[in-house]
């Protein structure tokens, strides 16, 4: 028997749940929260195998609260019931290792699907939630590649760029007109800067001029 704790402020989306699971004789709804703060009582309380938390709960919201309940309550699962509109929690809760994320809006077969997947060690993201969980991350990725771009010199950035157009240090110094020992001591601080080991991987922070 999988047992879950159903967390959201919304005492509709909780008896909702609670009838969606009254379908499978495999899952069993233990204990039910509102906020953050009741989640944490309950697990204190209860052996819970799945919370499913909701993100925009009142007092305590649910990225908190999972971050809470790694530290606490480690063997405990947490699958995130999420909407359209709380994108940018989404990057959040992942780092925090949660088991899966799942739309309030998805239909009774998915639902227990994603229990039973969750509980049998999988991660499950729901198909919605997909694409803006790949623009998540290329935003995230791109804020952090512009804030070490920004850490070069004009002087600095020129190399680079010379560098991913597949020059040689001495290519770069003869146009330069700088000695090829220039060339190279810069192209270290430009790689420390960068927090990077190989000139190859600078390609990567320039994708979007190719």
């Amino acid at each position: 028997m999988i047992k879950i704790m159903v967390a959201d402020d919304s005492r509709i989306i909780r008896e909702g749940m609670k009838k969606i699971f009254s379908l499978s004789e495999d899952i069993e709804v233990v204990c039910e929260a509102g906020n953050g703060y009741e989640v944490l009582e309950q697990l204190a309380s209860h052996i819970i195998d799945i919370v499913l938390l909701d993100i925009e709960m009142p007092i305590m919201d649910g990225v908190k609260t999972a971050k809470l309940i790694r530290e606490q309550y480690p063997q405990t699962k947490i699958i995130i019931l999420t909407t359209y509109k709380e994108d940018e929690y989404i990057f959040s809760t992942i780092r925090l290792g949660v088991n899966g994320f799942l739309l309030k809006d998805s239909d009774v077969e998915n639902i227990i699907f994603t229990i039973k997947s969750v509980d049998a060690d999988n991660y499950i993201f729901d198909p919605k939630i997909m694409p803006r969980l790949i623009d998540a991350i290329d935003n995230r990725v791109d804020t952090v590649n512009s804030k070490k771009l920004n850490k070069l010199t004009q002087h600095e950035l020129d190399i680079a760029r010379m560098i991913v157009n597949g020059m040689s240090n001495s290519e770069i110094a003869s146009i330069l007109f700088i000695s090829e020992g220039t060339v190279k001591n810069t192209v270290s601080k430009i790689l420390k800067k960068m927090e990077i080991k190989r000139r190859t991987q600078l390609n990567a922070f320039f994708e979007h001029e190719k």
